[in-house]
């Protein structure tokens, strides 16, 4: 889903994903890509690395566009994965191919994340803690980002890094924590405003993977939803 408006790029990172937007005086072009899962899944994938093959069961390795959780609102879809993290390093993501950029450009890419979580901050797990040890990333690539078979174990064939640590296709947003007063799904938001700049290169299609996930290092269940993904792209023109 797109929107446009023309601002410069300084206001669009301070009030975040409000429009897209044309180039400005200084010659940088701004947009943005909104995505409300609520409305539609919107042509994201899903799919999940960093574990043995042949053990998606036991993993107990789910994907489904559903109703969130009942306490944030009746008759709302949301992307619900889930997956049991036995190898203390299971890696859960969705990805989209974004077409109709600028081929072979850099782009910078500001994310907020939109999803509902139940691991309470300062809970105790296996491996690590269910909340700050889950860790949300998101990012973006000129290659599609696909599982791929290396030593019997299913991983990513692009860097996005390994559990807190960033990497190449992918920045950290923070964790899944959600204040320890509550035992129920909460709405959180994760983004990179303010933090360091991410910036991912088109290829020479003019096309850009997306990709938002969950790297863990909690030894147990993550069941999470996610609402929305917003994207703020921006490049010289």
């Amino acid at each position: 889903m797109k929107t446009c408006g023309k601002l410069i790029i300084s206001i669009v990172l301070a009030g975040m994903f409000g429009c897209e937007l044309s180039s400005d005086e200084s010659g940088i072009l701004v947009f943005s890509h909104n995505f409300d899962f609520s409305q539609s899944q919107d042509s994201w994938e899903v799919d999940f690395t960093d574990f043995p093959v042949g053990q998606d069961s036991l993993y107990a390795l789910k994907f489904a566009y559903t109703e969130r959780p009942a306490n944030l609102g009746a008759n709302q879809k949301s992307m619900m994965l889930s997956g049991n993290n036995y190898s203390d390093d299971l890696f859960m993501f969705m990805k989209r191919k974004i077409t109709n950029l600028s081929p072979n450009t850099d782009y910078t890419l500001v994310f907020e994340v939109e999803l509902a979580s139940n691991a309470p901050k300062g809970a105790v797990g296996v491996g690590g803690a269910p909340g700050e040890s889950v860790f949300l990333k998101a990012g973006a690539s000129g290659t599609e980002p696909k599982k791929v078979i290396e030593d019997n174990h299913y991983t990513l064939n692009i860097d996005k890094g390994n559990q807190a640590s960033a990497g190449e296709i992918a920045v950290l947003l923070g964790d899944i924590a959600v204040p320890n007063d509550t035992k129920d799904y909460t709405l959180i938001t994760r983004n990179n405003a303010g933090s360091s700049p991410f910036t991912a290169r088109s290829n020479s299609k003019g096309e850009m993977w997306l990709i938002v996930g969950t790297d863990s290092g909690f030894e147990g269940t993550t069941t999470v939803y996610y609402t929305k993904v917003n994207i703020v792209f921006s490049t010289s023109n």
